[in-house]
């Protein structure tokens, strides 16, 4: 498989990191009682916005054990940073949670062709797969990369080198799961598996694959601690 993304075929998804215009609305956002009983609460529909950043200057330190909490509206997940093999990529992440970023966005693609787990992805400012923060960087993750259920990786385009990444990030969710090793792995899920499965669940559009119900990332922290 070549990229990870909502417009491409189901078993080949992809993204890109480039910023669109963002229709903006001044209403207020309307929480509606979720369409089935999935274990989640209701949510707003997430506002597209556009988004605009400067890439970090900085690395994040391999000395640091870097946890990323990521608060949804059907539970918390946390991930567990990989700063040793990728600083570039959680520098990144971390300067876009820290910022506010995430907070807000959807989990707008939730992919499973033929029925199967895949991959669910999230940190598009557009819900589109079109969006991204104004910049990219790069980072090759290793020929020999896999991607077992619970990694968390970034979205990359086609068309884009092995390890670019924006803000769009995506959690392998099934075992079978074969991808290429092209995307810079940000992290895995050490907390909220169960919360990585009930997203996974979530009734979506067959077509779009965007969940029925909204699934909103209420706020993305990030804190570093000794090894």
């Amino acid at each position: 498989m070549s990229a990870c993304g909502k417009d491409s075929e189901p078993a080949e998804p992809d993204a890109t990191t480039t910023t669109g215009q963002a229709r903006t609305t001044a209403t207020t956002p309307i929480v509606t009682p979720r369409s089935t009983k999935d274990g989640c609460s209701p949510a707003a529909e997430a506002e597209p916005r556009a988004e605009s950043r400067t890439s970090p200057k900085r690395r994040s330190s391999r000395r640091l054990r870097y946890v990323a909490t990521l608060r949804t509206n059907c539970g918390t997940i946390q991930i567990k940073l990989d700063a040793g093999h990728f600083p570039r990529t959680v520098r990144s992440f971390t300067a876009l949670a820290r910022s506010g970023f995430y907070d807000g966005l959807s989990f707008y693609r939730i992919a499973k062709p033929g029925g199967n787990d895949f991959v669910i992805q999230a940190g598009d400012p557009l819900g589109t797969g079109e969006g991204g923060p104004g910049y990219s960087v790069v980072e090759s993750p290793p020929r020999s990369q896999v991607y077992p259920v619970g990694t968390v990786a970034m979205a990359k385009a086609d068309d884009e080198k092995r390890g670019t990444s924006g803000s769009q990030f995506f959690i392998v969710t099934g075992p079978d799961a074969v991808l290429d090793p092209v995307y810079a792995v940000l992290g895995r899920v050490v907390e909220g598996r169960r919360i990585v499965r009930r997203i996974a669940a979530v009734p979506t559009d067959p077509v779009t694959e965007m969940p029925i119900d909204p699934v909103v990332i209420k706020r993305v922290t990030v804190r570093s601690s000794p090894p």
